[in-house]
C-alpha cells in the first residue's frame, strides 16, 4: 500500500524526473518549511488587527520556499559533491552518485531560479530589492563549512530573510522594530536545529574536514542551544511588544519554549537517528508560533 507523502511522490514520479526532484530534495519536506515558516510568521503579524494573513502571499512564498529551497540544495550539492560522495548519509545524492552531471544541474538551477523570479516579481519593488539581496547568501553558505566552525549561523542567516521580506510585501517596508527582533529569533532557531542536524555527520566530518558548530561545541552543545533558544524567546517577545500582539501570542511562544526545552532534554547528540527525529520535529515550533500569531491578531 502508498503513502500520501512527499518522498512517494517521488517515487512515484517517472524515473528520468526523480534524480532532479531527490536533488531539490522534494522528498525531503523539512527544510522547505523551515524555509517557509519564518515567512508565514512575518506576514501574519503584518495583517491588520482583527483579520487573517493574507492568503495569496502566503500561497505565493510557499512556492518561493519549494523553489529557493530547492535551489539552495542544487547549489550546495554542486559545491559539495566531491565530500558527498564521502558521507555515508549523502552518498547517494544525485550529484554524488554521478545521476546527473554537474551541467544538467546548473541548467535545473537556472530554471529554478527563473521560476523563483518570477513569484518574486509578483511583490513590490522594495521587495524584490530586498528578496534579490538574499541570493549573494546562498550562493556562498555552502561554501562556509569550509571557512569557519559556524556554518549555522549563516545558514540561518540565509534562512530565516523570508522574517523581512513577509512583512514587506504586506507593508511596502520593513517595520525594523519588528521585523530584525523576528529575523533574530529565526537565527537563534536555525542555530539551534542545524546544530542538532549537523550531529548527524559530524564523525564524517571530521574525516573529510569540514567546519560545524557541532564539532565547535561538542559536548557542550545543550548549554548553546539552551542559549540560543532563551535569545529567540526574548526576541519573540519584543517582536510582539513592537507590534502589539496579545495573549494567544505569548502563550505561543510559551509553548514554543516548552517544546525546545523538552527538544534538547531528551537529545541524544550521538544518535543520528534521534538527531534527525529533533531536527524534523521543529516543523511544529514553527507552526505553533504562526498559530499563535493569527491567533493573537484576531
Amino acid at each position: 500500500p502508498r503513502s500520501f507523502s512527499a518522498a512517494e511522490l517521488v517515487r512515484a514520479a517517472p524515473a528520468a524526473l526523480q534524480p532532479y526532484l531527490r536533488l531539490m530534495r522534494l522528498h525531503q519536506p523539512a527544510g522547505t518549511w523551515l524555509l517557509y515558516l519564518p515567512c508565514t510568521w512575518s506576514i501574519a503579524l503584518a495583517a491588520a488587527p482583527g483579520c487573517l494573513p493574507d492568503w495569496r502571499m502566503l500561497s505565493l512564498f510557499g512556492a518561493g520556499a519549494v523553489l529557493m529551497r530547492g535551489a539552495g540544495c542544487t547549489i550546495n550539492d554542486m559545491w559539495d559533491r566531491d565530500y558527498d560522495r564521502q558521507v555515508a548519509r549523502t552518498a547517494s545524492r544525485p550529484l554524488a552518485a554521478g545521476d546527473i552531471t554537474t551541467f544538467q544541474s546548473l541548467v535545473f538551477l537556472g530554471g529554478q531560479l527563473s521560476l523563483a523570479l518570477c513569484v518574486l516579481l509578483c511583490l513590490n519593488y522594495y521587495s524584490i530589492i530586498l528578496g534579490a539581496a538574499s541570493l549573494s547568501l546562498v550562493i556562498t553558505y555552502p561554501l562556509m563549512k569550509r571557512i569557519t566552525y559556524w556554518p549555522q549561523l549563516v545558514l540561518g542567516l540565509t534562512f530565516n530573510w523570508g522574517a523581512l521580506l513577509g512583512w514587506s510585501a504586506i507593508k511596502g517596508s520593513c517595520e525594523w522594530s519588528v521585523c530584525l527582533p523576528l529575523y533574530f529569533a529565526g537565527v537563534m532557531w536555525t542555530l539551534v536545529y542545524d546544530t542538532i542536524y549537523a550531529h548527524q555527520d559530524k564523525r564524517d566530518d571530521i574525516m573529510i574536514g569540514v567546519k560545524s558548530t557541532a564539532l565547535q561545541f561538542k559536548e557542550d552543545t545543550k548549554l548553546w542551544l539552551s542559549g540560543f533558544s532563551l535569545a529567540m524567546l526574548l526576541s519573540l517577545c519584543v517582536a510582539g511588544m513592537n507590534c502589539n500582539q496579545t495573549f494567544p501570542y505569548y502563550s505561543a511562544v510559551a509553548a514554543v519554549g516548552a517544546h525546545l526545552a523538552h527538544q534538547i532534554y531528551t537529545l541524544d547528540i550521538d544518535k543520528p537517528e534521534d538527531c534527525w527525529k529533533k531536527f524534523a520535529s521543529n516543523r511544529t515550533v514553527g507552526i505553533l508560533l504562526f498559530i499563535g500569531i493569527v491567533l493573537g491578531n484576531l
